[in-house]
């Protein structure tokens, strides 16, 4: 009887592909992360921590909600690639179990030993990249190889900051903090060349869009050189002029596929918006390489504007073409664009002009993340542990 069971369980729509779960767990940590972390912040909330706050909020958000939504899209996006199967089921369910635990453990600090919380945190992203390694490798997929380098990327930046908070290095986070918002940006972007044509000609009828090569390689190369310069703390005139050079190869790029008709189409423009957001991190990088403006501001466009609004953009649109529906935005996930692209200006563009107003205006940006969240797994929720509605297998 408790093997039935565990079958039943473990074939349970939600854990039949990649997408499903972790875009499910993406959802529910985008929210109770920033209701924690907001309350955190007030000193409303005190809670043992194996992280120091500020690190842990930036970590929690990189390795806990944006990680969750890459492996959500690679196990799903790998399938298709390579023709072979990824982690279902037991596989896909002990993902997210080492997922889960990693965002749970750093509460017992104290009570468990901070290397066993550091090891368990670090464990997810290989094993993550071991799934998607597996179907690559024996496809010999040699194209698709690239994500697992910038997975063994991400793992690194993660243990720069558990090396810190382990007491063997020393301002280490910060620098792992950075390359991992360098890493996802460069996996974006990536990922945004393979999609963002693709998406485009589905979701309008008799439309061609470029693929340019040139304009891919010079965009993500001047991307890359940005980060390398600010990890390097390289500022001044050559960051500025890299800077200003990644936006412009950037907003080239994304004129080969960008269409008047894509305002029509939610699920199109949030997408572009999104990338919108990572080409004014570049602008707003070159303002503070002359100190104009916080850079944080800039890492914010990046994270808040650029991952925040793409990955939202992205687990809306995989998740209705994989199960079968309608590539029609829901009025309620058009309100949470709209919402997620509001919370960002109040946490990126304003306190830049209103420097003065920072605290109501995070405030308002924290409430506007937390009402797009909600909607989508309001909507989305349902969608993702039931079938596909065309009565098709995942």
């Amino acid at each position: 009887m408790a093997d039935i069971k565990q079958a039943n369980i473990l074939n349970y729509p939600v854990l039949a592909l990649g997408f499903r779960a972790f875009f499910m767990l993406a959802g529910f940590s985008a929210v109770l992360l920033i209701l924690l972390w907001n309350a955190v912040y007030k000193g409303a909330l005190t809670l043992p921590n194996y992280f120091a706050p500020s690190d842990w909020h930036g970590h929690e958000m990189l390795v806990g909600y944006a990680s969750a939504v890459i492996a959500g899209f690679l196990l799903t996006a790998v399938r298709n690639w390579t023709g072979l199967p990824t982690a279902t089921g037991k596989q896909l369910a002990a993902l997210c179990l080492l997922w889960l635990y990693g965002r749970i453990l750093p509460f017992y600090a104290g009570l468990l030993p901070d290397m066993l919380i550091a090891l368990v945190d670090f464990a997810f992203l290989p094993a993550l990249a071991y799934q998607i390694g597996k179907p690559v490798i024996k496809s010999r997929n040699l194209r698709s190889t690239v994500f697992l380098l910038l997975l063994a990327l991400m793992a690194f930046a993660n243990a720069l900051i558990h090396l810190e908070m382990l007491g063997f290095l020393a301002d280490s986070a910060q620098l792992g903090l950075q390359l991992l918002i360098a890493t996802i940006i460069t996996l974006i972007l990536l990922v945004a060349g393979r999609v963002f044509p693709f998406f485009t000609e589905r979701g309008l009828s008799g439309t061609l869009a470029i693929r340019n090569p040139f304009w891919d390689a010079l965009s993500i190369t001047s991307a890359v050189l940005v980060f390398v310069l600010l990890m390097a703390k390289i500022s001044g005139i050559y960051l500025v002029v890299v800077a200003v050079f990644a936006a412009l190869a950037n907003t080239r790029r994304i004129l080969d596929w960008y269409v008047q008709k894509v305002w029509y189409v939610p699920l199109l423009w949030i997408l572009y918006i999104g990338y919108g957001w990572i080409i004014l991190g570049f602008v707003l990088t070159a303002l503070a390489a002359y100190n104009l403006i916080p850079l944080s501001l800039a890492l914010h466009a990046f994270t808040l504007g650029g991952i925040g609004v793409l990955t939202l953009g992205m687990m809306a649109r995989v998740s209705l073409g994989h199960t079968g529906r309608a590539l029609k935005a829901s009025n309620a996930i058009a309100i949470a664009f709209v919402l997620i692209n509001v919370s960002a200006f109040f946490r990126v563009l304003l306190p830049a002009a209103f420097p003065a107003g920072y605290g109501p205006l995070l405030y308002i940006a924290t409430l506007c993340w937390l009402a797009a969240f909600s909607l989508f797994l309001f909507v989305y929720a349902p969608i993702l542990t039931r079938t596909r509605a065309d009565g098709r297998p995942d």
